[in-house]
């Protein structure tokens, strides 16, 4: 996804940026990241003069995934915004120019923009996903979820240690 700003500079309106980007090898480590569909993006490059430029819009993303609580299977839409600036600078004023942070500083006439839309995915990336707020979890003794009901409902989810079991009703 090359952007030139030569040719965002001279257009005579936005430069709509619309492409798919494979990033299942992003969340390739994630055990519980089952399968993710391709980010599509839907941006806007517009011109602001002196070799600077704003790209705008939205980028989307579904993933499967497991419930970190329950283990159940989940599906989740990521709708993330993207609104970054970059400036084309000379190699010699990169570090000074950089450091007020309104801008990505870009030495060459065109760059690639996909790394940074791929940064900004895997920071949307839930880290620890849940199905429900109201999730119980894996019941301890059971291992089924509690949302569903387990063996554990009778109230005695308590293990005794069976040299212990006789006291167990010491203080009844």
């Amino acid at each position: 996804m090359q952007l030139f700003f030569r040719k965002v500079a001279t257009s005579d309106g936005p430069v709509p940026i619309r492409e798919s980007l494979n990033v299942s090898e992003l969340v390739a480590d994630r055990a519980d990241v089952t399968t993710v569909s391709p980010l599509e993006t839907d941006l806007v490059a517009v011109s602001l003069g002196q070799g600077s430029m704003s790209v705008e819009g939205t980028l989307t993303a579904g993933l499967d995934m497991l419930c970190s609580r329950c283990l159940s299977p989940m599906h989740e839409d990521l709708e993330i915004e993207f609104r970054e600036r970059f400036k084309q600078t000379s190699s010699s004023s990169v570090e000074e120019e950089d450091e007020d942070g309104d801008f990505i500083a870009v030495t060459e006439d065109s760059f690639d923009i996909a790394p940074y839309c791929e940064e900004l995915f895997v920071l949307h990336v839930p880290f620890a996903p849940i199905c429900s707020e109201d999730c119980q979890g894996i019941a301890p003794a059971a291992g089924q979820n509690w949302s569903i009901g387990s063996d554990d409902s009778n109230g005695d989810t308590e293990k005794i240690d069976p040299r212990l079991a006789g006291l167990k009703d010491f203080f009844k």
